[in-house]
């Protein structure tokens, strides 16, 4: 790999990666290129690759991967879908045509909320905040058609771009469904309508971003008095089977407003929206030119030239369902138990980096540092792949006499009812909520776990064949980044149960406060992509690559063979990145990550071995002033 030597001083990520991007190309069916992305697609191939040969040849002993390979055949038989045509869609449309009132919607609510339709009320069972042992019954908003409330207001330049995208690619799906164009238009602006009276109720990506917010405990008699028009506590009960004595509103503006909404004068607009997000939502089960169309607006929020081939595209939604099979076949084959120690090791070598940090922490109290270390210690650790499938997965069923849609809308009741029957009862601190094929890794608050994939743990961010140095600033640091999680502006909330629970002095947290300030500001408002960084949105996870690369050095420093040069070398590797300029700008309003390029090159100006090893003077355009400089972990 080329590094431009003379250009570290200015610009690390373009000195280690600038020579890259000039030839990198972005492929058509996807918004951007680079270090995870990658992977994804070479994971991709090699899966398809081998569920091609197995196709067919899989014994009896595997009868969870028979059924993958089996819904795997379905999505792929275009022919079958291209005679079907629109027939599956419309037998699920027709019973929301026929509902004249909130009534008849009631009637079929809880039907279609199993079945995965839309509805004006989300509903979800995780770990009470406040109670971690127990499922709790969490109640949202739904999703609005653009990608954040902000591109609703007045003067933004995509917000009429991107609804006249939407109307178009709706236009054509809906006459495909048999509508003529005046209810078509009908259909659209109705639907606009109602998504346009959702917007001053809901939660903006930065109001998201706070978790301790979606904590607002209701009693079933509270909640269900928000609405005169829909009988919410009916439908709770069929969900769940009983009355709980408390929900967690997520969105409590939007739930106040939930019967304004949902006035009589809103009722056409409402069922309008429901066949509307009904289409969309499904209209890439059926024939192929609508699989195409339905993605154009997608496209035009990412910036993707092209639509998947077929049989990626099928590909990905046998592996949308059957993620945890595909996860257990990809771990065992391509990870291994030993790779899976090896890891584990890592992780508990950078756990006790993290400690030892804490334990030396100088503007923390002790009773803050103890707590602290307390938390870490009872920090839950998955990686590769979990121990056992999840016993959902022996309940999924393929009936190939079936179309493919009717397939996925039964098995996708399945799984709801499957998660519905968690509900009030101990949390599962081991079950696995990523496929172990998935190029990721995350934190989860209220179980006070980590996981990392068997998808991430290869080159650039782990191999036998990189130094260590290499090895801690790829893998290394992304480890350190999911346990600084446990300590970030919203971790740093939840005690070692994952219970929402002030275990800070009073001193230290306003302390902490002071830093995660000084950490948003490091990064808004700084240009990028034709937009500005909004410091608030991602302030949780620049707290987390700041410990997380300091503490991966620290590890780094630790051993016999350091390479502070190559550290610093494969952080920037990792986060290289070719990506359109609309999913850029996208992922600037919603997304909880800085851009890969800041984070390459933001994080290590806050680190003092870095300006040693790269002789970083002031004038150099990487050198930031001492006292601007943050950490925190």
């Amino acid at each position: 790999m080329a590094i431009n030597e003379a250009l570290i001083k200015d610009d690390l990520y373009e000195a280690v990666n600038g020579d890259w991007i000039k030839t990198a190309k972005i492929p058509d069916d996807k918004p951007a290129t680079g270090g995870f992305n990658d992977l994804v697609d070479e994971i991709d191939k090699q899966l398809m690759g081998d569920f091609d040969e197995l196709d067919g040849k899989i014994d009896a002993q595997t009868p969870l991967l028979q059924e993958f390979l089996k819904y795997y055949r379905l999505a792929r038989d275009f022919d079958r879908r291209d005679q079907e045509q629109t027939a599956p869609l419309k037998k699920l449309v027709a019973p929301i045509e026929q509902m004249n009132s909130y009534a008849d919607f009631q009637q079929h609510w809880s039907e279609w909320l199993l079945a995965g339709l839309p509805s004006p009320l989300g509903f979800d069972i995780d770990a009470d905040m406040k109670n971690a042992q127990i499922n709790a019954l969490f109640i949202a908003a739904p999703n609005l058609i653009l990608p954040d409330k902000t591109y609703y207001a007045d003067g933004n330049p995509q917000a009429d771009t991107l609804l006249k995208i939407f109307s178009s690619m709706m236009t054509k799906l809906l006459n495909a469904m048999g509508y003529d164009d005046a209810k078509t238009k009908q259909l659209i602006d109705d639907t606009l309508t109602f998504d346009r009276l959702l917007v001053p109720h809901v939660k903006s990506a930065e109001e998201s971003a706070d978790y301790s917010k979606m904590y607002n405990p209701q009693t079933f008699d509270e909640f269900t008095a928000h609405s005169q028009q829909l009988d919410l506590g009916a439908v709770i009960q069929e969900l769940v089977g009983a009355k709980p004595e408390k929900l967690i509103v997520m969105e409590p503006k939007f739930v106040d407003a939930f019967d304004e909404v949902m006035s009589d004068d809103h009722f056409a607009a409402f069922k309008s929206w429901m066949i509307v997000k009904t289409v969309y939502g499904l209209s890439s089960y059926l024939t192929d030119d609508l699989r195409v169309i339905s993605g154009e607006y997608s496209r035009a929020l990412s910036g993707s030239k092209a639509p998947k081939k077929q049989k990626k595209f099928a590909y990905y939604l046998a592996m949308g369902m059957f993620g945890q099979v595909v996860g257990d076949y990809y771990g065992r084959k391509y990870f291994g138990e030993t790779a899976k120690a090896d890891v584990r090791g890592m992780v508990e070598k950078m756990i006790s980096v993290y400690q030892n940090r804490l334990a030396n922490n100088t503007w923390l109290s002790k009773a803050t540092r103890d707590k602290a270390i307390v938390k870490l210690n009872k920090l839950g650790i998955q990686v590769g792949y979990p121990d056992k499938i999840d016993p959902l997965y022996a309940k999924l069923h393929v009936d190939e006499s079936q179309t493919l849609l009717d397939n996925a809308i039964n098995m996708t009741r399945v799984m709801t009812e499957d998660m519905f029957g968690k509900w009030n009862q101990p949390v599962d601190r081991d079950r696995w909520e990523m496929s172990a094929a998935t190029v990721n890794a995350y934190y989860h608050p209220f179980k006070n776990i980590i996981v990392f994939p068997a998808a991430i743990l290869q080159a650039p961010f782990y191999s036998l064949k990189q130094g260590s140095s290499q090895n801690y600033g790829g893998i290394g640091a992304v480890i350190a980044h999911e346990i600084s999680h446990a300590f970030d502006n919203n971790g740093s909330l939840f005690d070692e149960y994952g219970n929402l629970n002030n275990w800070w002095t009073d001193e230290d947290y306003a302390q902490f406060k002071q830093l995660s300030q000084k950490m948003i500001d490091e990064f808004d408002g700084i240009e990028f992509a034709d937009q500005k960084v909004n410091g608030k949105l991602t302030v949780s996870e620049n707290i987390a690559d700041g410990g997380g690369l300091s503490c991966a050095l620290e590890a780094a420093k630790s051993e016999d063979d350091v390479d502070i040069r190559g550290f610093f070398i494969n952080w920037a590797t990792i986060w290289r990145m070719k990506a359109t300029t609309q999913y850029m700008q996208l992922l600037l309003s919603i997304d909880v990550h800085a851009p890969a390029k800041l984070r390459a090159n933001v994080q290590v100006q806050n680190l003092a071995d870095f300006y040693s090893e790269f002789n970083i003077k002031p004038g150099d355009k990487m050198y930031m002033d001492p006292d601007k400089r943050v950490n925190i972990w």
